[in-house]
C-alpha cells in the first residue's frame, strides 16, 4: 500500500500535461492487455474480490465462488433433478438400517499436485470440522458417532441415530487434503483460540480436487485459474453431462459496481458477470445480439411474518384475511417487473420434489375488489366490525374505516417492519403496498423501513414487533429448514422461530421427518408440514425473485441452467469456446 501511495504522489507532482499523458498511456496499456486474453480462457466478472482463500473462513459469496472450483464434496446436486449424485464418491451410499451406517466408495481421484485422494482425507476433513467446531459445517457432522476406513477407498460413517439430512448436509461439505492442513491444524490446536488460528492461516495456493487450480492472484484486479490436469471428472459423464473442462482456465475480474461490470460485458472484456442482474439492465442487454440473458429460479423465500405471541395477530382469521388481501400478482408484475415467481408455500416451487403445490392459495386469481370482499366476509363472520365497512350494503367496495376487534375495541396501530429501500427496494416497496391494501380494509397499518441489523435485533433479539417483511435468499435444497423456522423450541431469543409459532402436531412431524430415512415417506411428512403452516399462516410467502444473469454467446456456449443460476462447477466443466 505504501508503494501505491508513493507512486500516486509522484504523478501528482509532475506537470499537468505530463501527468495527463501518463494517465492516457496507462489506460491504453490496460485496454490493450484486456484484449490479449487467450481464446481458451473464460473471463468472469465478480462484483468484489474474494475475502479469503481459506476454506474454513470463507463465508462471503465471492470466496465461495472461487473455492467451489477447487475444493469438492463427496456428493453434488444434479442440476436438473436436484438429487445428490456421486462426485468424489464412486457410487450412491449404502445404508445399513440395523447398524445405522452409510458406506461410501470413493473414486480414484488425485489432488491437484498428483497425490492420491483417499479415505484418510475424508476422515481428516471430518475431524477438523468436529474438533474445531467450524461454522457452517460442524452442526452438519454432529450426527456422526465414528468413521471407519476399511481400505483407502471406503469410508463407513456410523451415525448416533437415523438422520435424514446427513447425506445432504455432511456429505456435501468440501473435502480437504491432510497433507495441506495437518500441520496447520496441529499448530492451531496449541493456541488459546484454535478456530481463529485455523481461520487466520493464510492460504496462498489452495490444494483441491476440482476442475481448476489457482495460477495467479493480484489483489483488487484479478484471479487467474487454469485447468487441473488431474481433475477426475474429465471425460466422465456425470449428471447427464460429459465433463471437461473444455476451457484452458478462468480469469476472474473484480468490479466495484454492476454498472462497470455490465459495460465490460457489453464491450466484450468479460464473457459473463457472475451476479444477479437488476431488471433495469435487461432491455439493453436483450437487444444485444451477442449476449444471452438467463432466467432461473432461486431457492429463496421472501415473506411477511407476524408476531403470534400477542394480539391481534394471535388470531388465525386475521392472518388469513391479510393473506387474502395481499395481491401477489401485483408484487410480481409491478415490483419485480415480471421477473419472479409467486410463492404459496414456504418451499419454493423450483424445489419440485419437496414443494407442496396443494397448500391454501389465499385470494389466488381474484382481483382487488374480490379480495377485499372475501376478506371482509371472513372477518365479519369472525366477529370483526368497522366504523365504516369496506363493503357497503349494496355490495360495493369502498374505503373501510376503523376496524374493531371481536371484543369491540378498535384495532390499534401496528407496524410492518421492512429493510430500507437502499438495502432492498423490493421488500421496502412491498411493505408500502401491503400497508395501502390493509388501510383500504380499515386496518391501521404503517410500513416502517429499518436498518437491516436493527430490524433483526428487533425481531429475533427483542422479539418486540407486530409484523415484518424479510427473506431467505439462499435456502438449502433439503427443506429441513421448514421445521427449524417454526419449531416451538426455536421460539427463544435469537431463535429461528421468529413468529413464536406453536403447533404440537407440526412439532411431532418435524421431529419424525428428521429420522425418516425413506425419502418418499419423508416427503409426505414435509408436505403435511407445509399444509399445516399455510392453514395457520405464521408467515405469508410472497415471492421468489428470478436469478437474472447474462453471458456473451459469441464467445462461449454450454452453460448449465439450474435453480440458483448458471454459475456453478457444472457450467465451468461444460462450457466451450465458440468454434471449438
Amino acid at each position: 500500500m505504501k508503494n501505491k501511495l508513493h507512486d500516486h504522489a509522484e504523478i501528482k507532482s509532475t506537470p499537468g500535461w505530463l501527468g495527463f499523458l501518463l494517465l492516457v498511456l496507462l489506460l491504453a496499456t490496460l485496454i490493450s492487455c484486456q484484449g490479449e486474453t487467450p481464446e481458451g480462457l473464460l473471463r468472469i466478472g465478480l462484483p468484489e474480490e474474494p475475502r479469503t482463500l481459506n476454506i474454513w473462513l470463507a463465508s462471503d459469496a465471492n470466496s465461495r465462488k472461487i473455492l467451489t472450483q477447487i475444493y469438492q464434496p463427496l456428493y453434488l446436486r444434479d442440476p436438473k433433478t436436484l438429487k445428490l449424485v456421486p462426485w468424489l464418491a464412486a457410487e450412491d451410499p449404502i445404508y445399513d438400517e440395523e447398524k445405522i451406517t452409510y458406506t461410501v466408495k470413493l473414486r480414484q481421484v488425485k489432488w491437484a499436485d498428483g497425490s492420491d485422494f483417499t479415505a484418510d482425507d475424508v476422515v481428516f476433513t471430518g475431524n477438523v470440522i468436529k474438533e474445531f467446531k467450524v461454522p457452517r459445517y460442524s452442526s452438519k457432522w454432529k450426527a456422526i458417532k465414528k468413521i471407519e476406513t476399511p481400505d483407502d477407498y471406503t469410508v463407513i460413517f456410523y451415525l448416533k441415530k437415523p438422520t435424514a439430512v446427513f447425506l445432504s448436509r455432511a456429505l456435501t461439505a468440501p473435502m480437504v487434503s491432510r497433507k495441506e492442513w495437518e500441520a496447520v491444524a496441529a499448530e492451531a490446536k496449541t493456541k488459546d483460540k484454535p478456530l481463529r488460528s485455523l481461520q487466520n492461516h493464510r492460504v496462498e495456493r489452495p490444494l483441491g480436487t476440482g476442475p481448476f487450480v489457482l495460477k495467479d492472484y493480484k489483489g483488487g484486479a484479478y484471479l487467474h485459474m487454469v485447468r487441473n490436469p488431474h481433475f477426475f471428472g474429465t471425460g466422465q459423464r456425470i449428471g447427464g453431462h460429459l465433463l471437461g473442462p473444455y476451457i484452458d482456465g478462468i480469469l476472474f475480474k473484480f468490479y466495484g459496481t454492476s454498472d462497470v461490470a455490465i459495460l465490460a460485458l457489453k464491450k466484450g472484456n468479460i464473457d459473463m458477470f457472475w451476479w444477479g442482474l437488476q431488471p433495469g439492465y435487461l432491455d439493453d442487454l436483450t437487444r444485444d445480439p451477442d449476449i444471452a440473458v438467463f432466467h432461473n429460479q432461486k431457492s429463496a423465500l421472501y415473506y411477511m411474518g407476524f408476531n403470534l405471541r400477542r394480539p391481534p395477530f394471535d388470531d388465525v382469521v386475521l392472518r388469513r384475511a391479510i393473506a387474502t388481501i395481499i395481491d401477489k400478482d401485483f408484487i410480481i408484475s409491478r415490483i419485480l417487473q415480471g421477473y419472479g415467481t409467486i410463492l404459496h408455500s414456504v418451499v419454493p416451487p423450483g424445489n419440485q420434489f419437496w414443494h407442496n403445490p396443494q397448500v391454501p392459495h389465499y385470494g389466488d386469481g381474484l382481483n382487488h375488489e374480490q379480495r377485499l370482499k372475501l376478506a371482509y366476509d371472513m372477518l365479519k363472520a369472525a366477529g370483526y366490525s368497522w366504523t365504516e365497512p369496506p363493503v357497503d350494503p349494496d355490495g360495493n367496495v369502498t374505503k373501510g374505516k376503523e376496524l374493531h376487534l371481536p371484543d369491540g375495541k378498535p384495532m390499534e396501530r401496528f407496524t410492518i417492519l421492512t429493510p430500507p429501500a437502499d438495502y432492498d427496494p423490493r421488500r421496502a416497496f412491498a411493505g408500502l403496498m401491503i400497508q395501502e391494501w390493509l388501510r383500504n380494509m380499515g386496518l391501521p397499518a404503517y410500513a416502517r423501513p429499518m436498518a437491516f441489523s436493527a430490524l433483526l435485533q428487533q425481531v429475533k433479539g427483542k422479539r418486540d414487533f407486530d409484523a415484518f417483511i424479510l427473506g431467505y435468499g439462499s435456502l438449502n435444497l433439503d427443506p429441513d429448514y421448514v421445521g427449524t423456522f417454526f419449531y416451538s423450541k426455536q421460539d427463544k431469543e435469537r431463535g429461528w422461530n421468529m413468529s413464536g409459532y406453536r403447533n404440537k402436531t407440526f412439532d411431532t412431524l418435524r421431529n419424525k421427518q428428521r429420522g425418516e430415512m425413506d425419502r418418499d415417506k419423508r416427503r409426505e411428512m414435509l408436505w403435511e408440514m407445509q399444509r399445516i403452516l399455510l392453514e395457520d399462516v405464521p408467515y405469508i410467502p410472497l415471492y421468489n425473485p428470478d436469478v437474472l444473469e447474462a453471458a456473451r454467446k459469441d464467445r462461449c456456449s454450454g452453460w448449465v441452467e439450474k435453480v440458483g443460476g448458471i454459475g456453478s462447477v457444472w457450467s465451468f466443466c461444460t462450457v466451450k469456446p465458440i468454434g471449438s
